[in-house]
């Protein structure tokens, strides 16, 4: 460790389900992780920063199958394509440290040793399931927890789900985690700990499944074939083998384990605060030293969802707004702790009040009339005046101390709402001085040095302390300022900007916005983003009678066999198991769509009774059926496949 480095800190965001629709939503608890971060690395802590994706799980495996694709492959377009889950984050300029995918090889098999440990344990047994679940979720409920019939987290439907099932011993723990939650500072906000421990831990905490047999997408459980280990183990443990935990990727888990916070949604809570802590205490492992659970960022008072249809793309936001503006909205306006409603005249109104004329205005102005009146640099000759600067100065002499304050308890909104109170006096001073009055008289410009001296200088510290929030706003500022210091404890000091400062001007941080223009740009974006981007085919207008109908015989196919055909990029050659005893061989044009190793052992739908034909030279008999559609105007294929368990050559009616 460095000598000036104050020591380690670990923070994590949870590692998200990877969707295909990202929101700002997805970027709220993130950009607020971020912000934390580099206040910690201002002070001149060690930081490690982790974020990840959380890919396995039935949810995956269906979506996986919906998309004609193997698991692997969605999660890996998701993560890895265009507009994923990294693009988005180098986007809003998340600083992170490490990303962890828990399809990543080493996770998956210190998950592994982890179950088994808590197996030898006793802390895991075997039994049988029978209960609620929540797919979307990936949560089981009993009867007692749903809402309405729903799941309580996100509304939607449950499904019915028994299994032969592993079990881990939550009960056991039921005493120990309350005592936890209400005797400590363990999860913030306080709020937070009377949902667990009223919703929760005094209904009785019931033991948790573990397993699946159902689906066959997550961890194996390596000493029990056909059975996969329960998504959220797999999930919460990321924290840990992202440092080394049961694994020889990494080896910073003793420099970096406990972790310092834990940022999650207020959905997630749950698993945080009560599962994740027992699975730690059944290991004897040191606990993390805070949860804290921020609220949701709704859109028109409704959680953001893409089946509300009121998803906020922080791809346009961020392309007409900026990342900054879009990073400071996030935090400035929101308490962390709290719900917050998202609207675009909340966004434009905060761009324009706090950051076009507040501080942009500021920065702008000061500048300028430093070139006007003194030209290259500030003289080194100035006057100060104790009444009349007294207040501004007290103000930005006292800035860190508050802001620190407000920063190590995650209030963001506070240490904002601080820096801005600084900025309206350091405005207010402006008028109160009147540079332009003190030039026309030359026995004045000692004192009018200094006047735009401590303008200056408020916003070398105001633009320093907003760094964590708007990173590349800051710099810029420093720039304009002469190269200014911004470092931690240059920050705590008032006068450290050279006397002789040289200003550099520069076009406006945020221009002004016209509301009602731009609203009426962003109604019309929106509308055009609704419109569907697949096209399908049209219907066909001729009619077919039933009996001509009847005659196709759709079957049941399991594919024994696929390969490319030679000189052919189009087509693959499949060999199937129709049911007759005889393998059937079709060729269909769906080579750009598939691997055909992927296909193997897929149980597809052909039409069996078409006459053969020649296609390369090669036989085809019958027609395997996909659906045919366009994706921003390129044709895409996608093979019908069925439930396995439907047997081979059977009638399709």
């Amino acid at each position: 460790m460095c000598e000036k480095c104050k020591g380690n800190y670990y923070i994590t965001t949870p590692i998200y389900y990877p969707s295909s629709n990202l929101h700002i939503g997805h970027a709220y608890c993130t950009v607020a992780t971020d912000a934390m971060a580099r206040y910690k690395r201002l002070q001149g802590y060690n930081v490690k920063f982790l974020t990840g994706t959380d890919e396995h799980g039935q949810k995956i495996e269906d979506k996986a199958k919906e998309a004609g694709c193997t698991p692997q492959q969605f999660v890996d377009n998701i993560v890895l394509g265009e507009k994923g889950v990294l693009d988005l984050w180098k986007l809003m300029n998340i600083s992170y440290d490490r990303f962890i995918r828990t399809t990543d090889d080493y996770h998956v098999a210190a998950i592994q040793k982890i179950f088994k440990r808590m197996y030898d344990n006793g802390d895991i047994y075997k039994g049988s399931y029978k209960g609620k679940y929540c797919k979307p979720c990936e949560s089981f409920w009993t009867e007692s927890q749903l809402k309405d019939g729903k799941c309580p987290d996100c509304g939607r439907e449950v499904m019915d789900a028994e299994e032969e099932a592993y079990f881990f011993r939550l009960s056991k723990y039921a005493d120990r985690i309350q005592d936890l939650l209400e005797n400590t500072d363990f999860l913030e906000p306080r709020s937070r700990v009377n949902e667990m421990v009223n919703n929760f831990i005094k209904p009785g905490l019931e033991d948790l499944c573990v397993s699946r047999t159902s689906f066959t997408w997550g961890v194996p459980v390596d000493f029990d074939p056909g059975h996969v280990v329960y998504v959220w183990i797999d999930a919460l443990f990321n924290y840990m083998t992202a440092l080394g935990f049961e694994n020889d990727k990494h080896t910073d888990l003793a420099d970096f384990w406990p972790a310092d916070v834990h940022f999650v949604g207020k959905e997630i809570v749950r698993f945080h605060s009560i599962i994740w802590p027992a699975m730690l205490m059944s290991l004897n492992l040191p606990l993390p030293k805070k949860v804290f659970g921020h609220g949701w960022l709704n859109f028109n008072g409704e959680k953001m969802s893409k089946s509300r249809g009121n998803v906020v793309d922080p791809y346009l936001l961020s392309e007409r707004f900026g990342v900054d503006a879009l990073r400071f909205f996030l935090l400035r306006t929101f308490p962390f702790g709290s719900d917050g409603n998202f609207t675009n005249e909340m966004l434009i109104s905060t761009i324009n009040v706090d950051l076009a004329n507040d501080l942009g205005n500021l920065v702008s102005r000061t500048v300028a009339m430093a070139q006007k009146y003194f030209g290259e640099h500030l003289p080194a000759q100035q006057l100060a005046n104790p009444e009349m600067d007294a207040e501004l100065v007290g103000l930005v002499s006292g800035l860190q101390a508050k802001y620190q304050e407000s920063m190590e308890h995650f209030a963001f909104q506070n240490a904002l709402g601080d820096i801005f109170k600084v900025i309206s006096r350091a405005n207010k001073y402006i008028d109160e001085n009147a540079p332009w009055v003190l030039a026309k008289d030359e026995a004045n410009k000692p004192r009018l040095a200094r006047v735009l001296y401590n303008l200056l200088e408020t916003v070398r510290v105001c633009a320093g302390l907003l760094t964590p929030f708007m990173p590349a706003t800051s710099a810029e500022i420093a720039v304009r300022l002469g190269g200014a210091p911004m470092d931690w404890d240059s920050l705590g000091t008032y006068g450290l900007l050279k006397a002789d400062v040289a200003p550099v001007a520069g076009a406006p941080l945020f221009p002004r916005i016209d509301m009602e223009k731009e609203l009426a740009a962003l109604e019309e974006l929106s509308k055009a983003n609704q419109k569907p981007a697949i096209e399908i085919e049209p219907y066909a207008e001729e009619t077919v009678d039933f009996d001509t109908f009847c005659k196709s015989d759709f079957r049941a196919v399991k594919v024994k066999d696929c390969q490319n055909v030679k000189k052919s990029n189009k087509l693959l050659q499949f060999t199937l198991d129709d049911g007759t005893g005889t393998d059937r061989q079709i060729l269909s044009g769906i080579a750009q769509f598939y691997k055909p190793e992927e296909l193997i052992g897929k149980t597809l739908i052909a039409i069996t009774n078409l006459p053969p034909r020649k296609m390369m030279g090669r036989e085809s008999c019958g027609m395997l059926i996909s659906a045919v559609h366009s994706v921003n105007g390129e044709e895409k294929l996608n093979l019908i496949m069925v439930d396995d368990a439907i047997p081979a050559g059977a009638k399709l009616c």
